[in-house]
């Protein structure tokens, strides 16, 4: 899901990694008619399965090997969203190469500038970042007027999708860190929040997803931003990638800019034209609420069965930001109270927790 793009110290010593190299040199000389200059190099690691590389060829250009092992990843859903966005106005990786049944890709080399290490650059030097947000938002509009991909249809983020992702909460944060076992008024509660959750996000208009559109799946061109790990998209809410972008797990601003950029990106869309800002409003927070309760199950997840605890430090401002919505709507005020009594105070006993205030 969430993609973790700092050095991952892979193991390159593998028969994938072999296998990989072999087959990187072969297509970059059939393909593309270009010699391979080194090994590849592990660029980044991820939440997933998949590997990452960097191929350098003898003119110092540079592609991105990837291993997606077959039982676990799906390349054609990759390599077919990457195309047929592309072909769309809308700036993926070129795929230059692809072994569906290995479980092979060759891509253009978007390098290493994350949107994210310039959002938290120019938070600290105190510049604006609207130029930025600006452009992010105008290359998710173009996204959300793309048309399905003719050969592989965008699964619908239906209700049976929603409720399952943020059953992972309840699975991993709550059963098996937090060791709860929740009596029938409290399950009640929660299925409540869910369900509440779940028919917001269904009453709104319907839109390809990126489904994790946030500031570390963004790179920053020369041209402009790309967009990688996006193997996931889905139909869906609309506010759903505008909101994993504004609220991201990584970083967070004030609210109030927060709502002037969802403003702005409202007053652009075609979808959401003529709907009321309350409306806009509690649509964007309550599918944030949904993304940040997945969220939490996942990153929880990550850890406790795959031994990942890259994402530990960010479990808590992804926990205030689920607080501040059901604190904010009566409708979720229940929910909020049962979330501030008995999940935060456990979750305020593991080692690694850190109380998490939201940027004011």
């Amino acid at each position: 899901m969430e993609s973790n793009p700092t050095l991952s110290g892979t193991n390159t010593d593998d028969d994938r990694y072999s296998e990989l190299d072999n087959w990187c040199s072969e297509q970059l000389s059939i393909t593309l008619g270009r010699s391979k200059s080194t090994a590849l190099e592990s660029v980044s690691g991820d939440a997933s399965f998949r590997r990452y590389f960097r191929a350098q060829t003898a003119n110092n250009t540079s592609f991105i090997a990837v291993d997606a092992p077959p039982e676990h990843e799906d390349c054609k859903r990759f390599t077919s969203i990457a195309r047929s966005w592309r072909a769309q106005g809308v700036r993926t990786p070129a795929v230059h190469s692809v072994d569906v049944g290995r479980g092979y890709m060759l891509l253009e080399d978007f390098g290493d500038q994350l949107l994210y290490s310039s959002l938290d650059q120019y938070r600290v030097e105190g510049r604006r970042v609207d130029k930025l947000y600006v452009s992010a938002m105008a290359s998710l509009l173009a996204l959300q007027s793309t048309h399905v991909p003719e050969d592989y249809p965008l699964p619908t983020y239906n209700a049976e999708r929603l409720q399952a992702e943020m059953s992972l909460f309840s699975q991993w944060c709550l059963q098996t860190l937090l060791q709860m076992e929740l009596g029938d008024d409290e399950q009640a509660l929660l299925n409540e929040l869910f369900d509440k959750i779940t028919v917001s996000a269904l009453e709104q208009p319907t839109v390809p997803v990126h489904r994790d559109y946030h500031s570390r799946n963004i790179m920053m061109l020369p041209d402009g931003l790309g967009l990688i790990d996006f193997q996931d998209a889905v139909l869906g809410p609309v506010t759903y990638d505008p909101v994993s972008l504004l609220r991201d797990c990584y970083i967070d601003w004030p609210q109030s800019q927060v709502y002037q950029w969802l403003d702005k990106f409202a007053g652009q869309s075609p979808h959401l034209q003529g709907v009321e800002k309350e409306k806009l409003y509690q649509w964007f927070d309550w599918m944030g609420a949904q993304r940040h309760i997945k969220v939490l199950g996942i990153f929880i997840r990550l850890w406790q069965r795959d031994g990942k605890t890259g994402y530990l430090n960010d479990i808590p401002r992804v926990f205030a930001y689920l607080q501040w919505v059901c604190e904010r709507y009566s409708e979720l005020a229940d929910a909020g109270q049962w979330l501030k009594e008995e999940v935060a105070p456990r979750l305020g006993k593991q080692s690694w927790w850190q109380d998490y205030r939201l940027v004011n």
